[in-house]
């Protein structure tokens, strides 16, 4: 019997309940949670290959932006589908045209859901 595998998203986002929030939220998914922004370049760097990324833009270690230009950059991330969060309005008019959806915080649960589970067709 062969096993089918639930396609990746990352969340990358420092405050944890907010982290955990999205993870519940993205169930048709294998949720991979970082809270670091150095710490999940690394792991892009490292082969993964998400479907989805939910990215805020405000993290230790990297912004949120240096993330998002790198997934754009490389030709094997062409296919990802970038959620980017954010609570800043002048920004998020800006990322628009970078990411494929721009949510202002706060995120709801449902939002994210639907959001996502339309991404992943």
């Amino acid at each position: 019997m062969t096993e089918t595998r639930k396609p990746i998203a990352l969340v990358v986002e420092d405050d944890q309940n907010l982290a955990n929030a999205f993870g519940y939220s993205l169930e048709a998914f294998d949720v991979k949670i970082i809270n670091h922004g150095g710490k999940a370049l690394e792991w892009l760097k490292e082969g993964n290959l998400p479907k989805v990324v939910v990215l805020d833009l405000n993290l230790p270690g990297a912004r949120g932006t240096d993330i998002l230009d790198y997934l754009r950059a490389e030709e094997r991330f062409k296919s990802v589908r970038v959620i980017v969060t954010t609570a800043n309005d002048r920004v998020a008019e800006r990322l628009h045209s970078r990411a494929d959806l721009v949510l202002l915080k706060p995120v709801g649960y449902r939002q994210l859901q639907e959001l996502a589970n339309r991404l992943n067709h």
